[in-house]
């Protein structure tokens, strides 16, 4: 029997142009979206209105994300802003609002980026930290090719240019394109190895960088400086591995939560499958990964739930397809969207308790909200289920997925 083609739950329709990057807050409280102009809206998963929205560039938003009590947003205007996350209103929350009406950020900080690539962001908080700290990964400022990190809040470059420097200095063009082989960086996730990411934070820590090319290739790089000890020009990194498995340029990476494998797609109809458990060097592509082949060419947008087992690929069509992610059987697909799809999430699949502080710092501010906000055991348990895409048509998607629990290994 053929299951009918589910609808959203809800759709969104506070964005006037092309909605570019998506994220949900660890404790599945707010909804963050940013869009082609720069603007940036958070909704109340509870009730579903906008809770805060502000222009925070002036340019296409690559990546927004919720860190604590702040807010880090990416844009193609060169500019990584950090912003003091505002405070809920009750009024907001139970009364009809204009956009022109909800509060604006306050901006802590910025640092000048190069968003050439459109690569977003890659933040890294370590755990146990006394205070608010974080690892930031980005493009470098004048190699597209290569990577830097920086600490936060301090805004010290820590780790500077790696990547291959002889490579790299292939480049004839002075505006940061790359002439190098394996092209510009076009997404990276920065992690700790989960063999050490559990250890206490006075033992070494093995803190990876795995970059996504422009020639379809992805490298894992591993850092082999002590911790904390500035480096540049790429030294203290080594490669791992290399790996091509696309014949066009990656276009979007999703990293599994416990980071022991990654999925890219990219222009073709391939998904790429990495296992970051692998210890080999190599200084040439390898065959490390898999390959699956789908029928659709054309993908913008990956995301992996939370257990690891099932992702998201959003289409260039429009159309969000789940798959497992052990064998890749498609296990359905989500057609509302006319025009591609350029984000995917998914919502944690653990709600923190009632009053509680979920990690990353933030707080259950609308515990305090009136009764139609209130929400039940099962309703929490539902929204955990949520899938939300973001389109080109302006529109966001909300989903509420089954279990998967029969169907993906």
């Amino acid at each position: 029997m053929t299951l009918p083609l589910p609808s959203p739950i809800h759709l969104l329709r506070s964005h006037s142009c092309a909605v570019s990057a998506l994220f949900i807050s660890t404790d599945n409280e707010r909804l963050y979206s940013g869009d082609g102009s720069g603007q940036v809206i958070i909704t109340s998963t509870r009730s579903l209105r906008p809770l805060v929205s502000w222009k925070a560039h002036t340019d296409s938003l690559l990546g927004v994300e919720e860190w604590g009590f702040q807010i880090i947003t990416h844009a193609r205007d060169n500019k990584l802003h950090v912003w003091a996350r505002p405070e809920e209103s009750a009024s907001i929350r139970q009364e009809p609002a204009t956009l022109s009406d909800l509060p604006t950020p306050t901006i802590c900080y910025s640092l000048d980026v190069n968003a050439l690539n459109y690569c977003r962001f890659s933040l890294l908080s370590p755990a146990g930290a006394s205070k608010q700290e974080g690892l930031l990964a980005v493009p470098n400022l004048v190699e597209s090719a290569l990577a830097d990190i920086w600490l936060l809040p301090s805004r010290q470059r820590l780790h500077a240019a790696i990547g291959d420097p002889l490579d790299a200095a292939a480049t004839p063009f002075s505006d940061g394109r790359s002439g190098s082989k394996k092209g510009i960086i076009m997404s990276m996730h920065l992690f700790y190895a989960a063999s050490s990411a559990p250890s206490s934070s006075s033992s070494a820590r093995d803190l990876r960088l795995l970059c996504a090319h422009e020639d379809g290739g992805v490298v894992l790089w591993k850092r082999t400086a002590p911790e904390n000890t500035q480096t540049i020009e790429g030294r203290g990194w080594e490669v791992l591995w290399k790996s091509k498995l696309h014949v066009e340029s990656v276009m979007a990476m999703a990293i599994s939560p416990d980071c022991t494998f990654a999925l890219t797609v990219s222009a073709d109809h391939l998904v790429g499958r990495y296992d970051l458990l692998t210890q080999e060097r190599a200084s040439e592509f390898t065959a490390v990964g898999t390959v699956f082949k789908t029928k659709h060419p054309g993908n913008g947008a990956i995301a992996i739930r939370g257990d690891g087992r099932v992702c998201a690929v959003g289409g260039w069509d429009g159309k969000v397809r789940l798959y497992s992610t052990k064998t890749f059987k498609p296990l359905g697909t989500l057609v509302h969207h006319k025009q591609g799809c350029r984000a995917v999430t998914f919502a944690s699949l653990v709600d923190s308790p009632s009053g509680s502080t979920p990690p990353g710092g933030g707080t259950n501010e609308d515990n305090s909200s009136g009764d139609e906000d209130e929400m039940t055991v099962d309703e929490k348990r539902a929204r955990t289920r949520w899938l939300v895409a973001g389109s080109t048509d302006a529109k966001v998607s909300i989903w509420a997925l089954i279990d998967f629990e029969k169907t993906s290994p």
